[in-house]
């Protein structure tokens, strides 16, 4: 039994040490404390479900990064079907949080203006754009984790930079 970490441990410790990370990366993609706090809890349930089989070391890191993005995508996949339907009920265009949150920033501290603009760039776009500026992951870290190549991380990378420079000029 010398040097074994039960599975209940190892989860307390990737709890303990992944949440924070995990936590600002879905933040950033969604903008709201409450969601981000339940997407989070949500992947390390399905890590708890797993936890027997799988890593305790950076691939879990990577592992839990890959659901949360994915669950991110399901959330804002989700939030467009319930814009759309919205319209089509009302029979005119919803407020779209995003487009109402740039006219909101002028006047506001620039942290607010970079995140309601983050908030308007593609799903695609800002998920890489948050894990290079908000994480330390390299370039490489980031493709591992989003399964694509680093040079395709490297031209979202900048196109989502170039995009959001955009945004902010526009709206400061």
């Amino acid at each position: 039994m010398s040097g074994e970490v039960n599975p209940s441990q190892a989860f307390h410790k990737a709890y303990e040490d992944w949440f924070p990370l995990l936590f600002r990366i879905v933040y950033r993609m969604v903008g709201k404390r409450e969601v981000a706090e339940e997407l989070v809890q949500e992947a390390f349930i399905k890590y708890y479900e797993r936890r027997e089989q799988l890593p305790t070391d950076d691939g879990l890191k990577y592992w839990l990064i890959r659901v949360v993005r994915n669950l991110t995508l399901n959330h804002e996949k989700r939030r467009g079907r319930e814009r759309r339907a919205l319209e089509r009920v009302f029979h005119e265009p919803a407020i779209q949080q995003q487009a109402g949150a740039l006219e909101l920033i002028v006047g506001q501290e620039d942290k607010e203006a970079v995140q309601r603009a983050l908030l308007v760039l593609p799903v695609k776009m800002r998920e890489v754009l948050v894990l290079k500026e908000y994480t330390d992951f390299s370039y490489a870290e980031i493709g591992k984790m989003l399964l694509i190549t680093e040079g395709n991380v490297k031209v979202r990378v900048f196109r989502a930079r170039a995009q959001l420079a955009k945004l902010l000029k526009e709206v400061l």
